[in-house]
């Protein structure tokens, strides 16, 4: 089991770090101002939507730039506090970790719904999103499973039992 959540945290540390770079640089641009980003980070996001056909960033309808805001105020943090937690092995990773799955998923089952019930999207779009979901119930998962690293370290721990007074 102890090879597998390696596994899985290794594909998760990937994810995130995606994310932290993806969403302050690319997804920002859907609720800032052009005029904040350098012009190739601007010309790279409109490449995007042309090149697969993103209507929704594109056309920013209110639920997605809602859906931005909750990825930028409190999924990107997440996303950085899960990389610090996986890199430390800190037992809190798994609820970091579940509560970063479940907006996910949520924003994820919101986006997709428009996608596919307005037949407006392509294969190609589609497959740029459903990824997404599948790392969102990845993460989602990984928080429901035990905490995969055991901490050898003694430093800065203290015994249980009191300590012995020197003479």
């Amino acid at each position: 089991m102890g090879a597998f959540l390696k596994l899985v945290d290794a594909v998760l540390f990937l994810f995130f770090v995606v994310i932290a770079v993806a969403a302050p640089l690319i997804d920002a641009q859907m609720c800032l101002p052009a005029g904040l980003f350098p012009d190739l980070l601007v010309e790279l996001n409109s490449w995007y939507t042309r090149e697969y056909g993103d209507y929704l960033v594109a056309e920013k309808p209110h639920f997605f730039v809602g859906i931005v805001w909750v990825e930028l105020l409190f999924q990107w943090p997440l996303a950085l506090l899960n990389l610090y937690g996986i890199l430390g092995g800190k037992p809190w990773f798994n609820t970091t970790c579940l509560i970063y799955g479940v907006s996910c998923f949520t924003c994820m089952a919101a986006i997709l719904s428009e996608l596919v019930g307005s037949q407006k999207a392509s294969d190609k779009l589609l497959m740029t999103y459903f990824p997404f979901m599948g790392l969102g119930v990845l993460a989602f998962l990984r928080g429901l499973l035990p905490h995969s690293s055991k901490t050898t370290s003694t430093i800065g721990k203290r015994p249980l039992l009191g300590r012995k007074k020197r003479v």
